[in-house]
């Protein structure tokens, strides 16, 4: 079975796969990236069993298409701002503080990576919040995540450790999930939570794109109360959540 999974996956879809009960030789090592640019693999002619995104759209855009057979979503996140401590960002004071000229904001990359989208959407409530923001946050967005090539890779870390640990920004707005894990692998962080006038939710959402049965299987666990709660412990919500 071949899946493709979204990057922010990486640490949930390996503890949900050794905990489904299939056979280690029945699973090939998981493909994980930017959902965008994975769908596009699969547009492309990639073989996928099953393809897990961070966002609706790709999952229906494959099944439009006819290369998906079934769309279910199966978790939600939502986004943080993860930067340096030092700047004593808050929920009260987040948006005035993304607005400061010298402030380095990074995002992920829209249309590569759901989660740029979701920045966007997050750029469009701070336009109805404060006028004149989306046009600010967007010219300085740096789209350091889903785009190949951005930053140098720090070795043995994550991209999001990377922002900080080769200082290519100040903060960076993306998924909550995980990012306590970038927190211990760059010190000095701290992660603040979107104010409900920011709040964008994200779905994620599975694409069945083949008969293999033990895809199947790996989807029906996803959703399961077993899976749900493997999930819960890498920070997503259960799709029921409003």
């Amino acid at each position: 079975m071949r899946v493709y999974a979204a990057g922010s996956l990486v640490a949930a879809l390996k503890d949900v796969i050794a905990a489904s009960g299939l056979p280690a030789e029945a699973v090939v090592a998981p493909t994980f990236g930017p959902a965008g640019l994975l769908r596009q693999r699969i547009e492309d002619g990639e073989k996928a069993d099953l393809y897990l995104s961070a966002d609706l759209a790709g999952p229906r855009r494959l099944a439009a298409a006819g290369k998906a057979k079934d769309v279910v979503p199966f978790a939600r996140n939502t986004l943080c701002v993860l930067a340096r401590a030092d700047l004593g960002l808050t929920s009260d004071n987040l948006l005035d503080q993304l607005l400061k000229p010298n402030l380095r904001l990074a995002t992920s990359t829209p249309g590569a990576d759901p989660g740029g989208d979701y920045a966007q959407a997050v750029f469009d409530r701070a336009e109805a919040a404060h006028p004149g923001a989306r046009a600010v946050l967007e010219k300085k967005a740096l789209k350091l995540l889903g785009t190949p090539n951005a930053m140098v890779p720090v070795a043995d870390h994550s991209p999001s450790a990377t922002v900080f640990l080769g200082n290519n920004a100040d903060a960076l707005l993306y998924y909550c999930s995980g990012q306590r894990g970038t927190m211990k692998e760059a010190a000095g962080l701290s992660l603040v939570r979107l104010p409900s006038d920011l709040t964008v939710p994200a779905t994620y959402t599975l694409a069945l794109i083949t008969d293999n049965p033990d895809a199947m299987r790996l989807a029906l666990f996803l959703v399961s109360e077993k899976g749900q709660a493997i999930l819960a412990r890498h920070e997503l919500g259960p799709i029921s959540e409003p």
